[in-house]
């Protein structure tokens, strides 16, 4: 027998729908205005216009300007790491070589994109203002990566493909070897220092050969070198 009422799920639903399109239409305009005209030079008038609502609803999802701007950049971060990390699907000893490479190369070309690297200098010129803003930039990207990045080659490490003693340190040398020239270069100069395709596709190999000295099987991990 019908009562005539209405599922309140099903009432629930549209509403909810609604809000999680305003909030990320409020997120996508202030990503667009912060990266544009930095923290000071960004009002909420302006990206109340820009994402389609009016002040008030900006202020319903987000109390502050700095929360929004905190918002933005854990959003932008974490949908940047998504992008970078995988599991793969089956690695052997023949095959390692070729996953790390790409696996690099992925870091390397989603990372140095303009939008992220004008995102760590906003973030960097804020951080006396705003030092949790670093704070999350550095766990939800580098720590993030890092860790996850240990978490891979621990179990490779336990299937006798990579020889490790400390995964996190692994993490960190891979990382380095794969990142840090061409995100200083990135960082320092501008845009225009963002390497092309071909010289990020050389890092990562470059990287990759260079760990696998360290912490190849046949290589007995970092001990020889100590």
């Amino acid at each position: 027998m019908r009562t005539g009422r209405s599922n309140p799920a099903q009432q629930a639903t549209p509403s909810a729908s609604s809000s999680a399109r305003k909030r990320a239409a409020i997120l996508a305009a202030a990503t667009e205005i912060f990266l544009k005209g930095g923290y000071l030079g960004t009002n909420m008038d302006e990206i109340a216009a820009l994402s389609g609502v009016s002040k008030q609803t900006v202020y319903k999802n987000f109390a502050s300007k700095e929360a929004l701007f905190v918002a933005v950049v854990g959003d932008m971060t974490n949908a940047t790491g998504d992008r970078v990390h995988n599991e793969p699907d089956s690695v052997d000893g023949a095959s390692l070589s070729a996953y790390l490479e790409d696996y690099a190369h992925r870091q390397l070309r989603i990372v140095l994109t303009p939008r992220v690297m004008q995102l760590r200098r906003l973030v960097i010129g804020e951080v006396s203002r705003f030092p949790d803003l670093a704070r999350v930039l550095y766990e939800r990207g580098p720590l993030r990566a890092m860790t996850t990045l240990a978490e891979l080659f621990a179990r490779l490490a336990a299937r006798g493909l990579l020889v490790i003693e400390d995964p996190m340190e692994a993490a960190s040398h891979f990382n380095w070897l794969v990142m840090s020239q061409a995100l200083n270069q990135a960082m320092l100069l501008g845009d225009d220092g963002i390497p092309d395709a071909q010289a990020l596709h050389r890092q990562a190999t470059a990287g990759v050969r260079v760990f696998l000295a360290a912490y190849g099987p046949r290589q007995g991990g970092l001990s020889h070198l100590r």
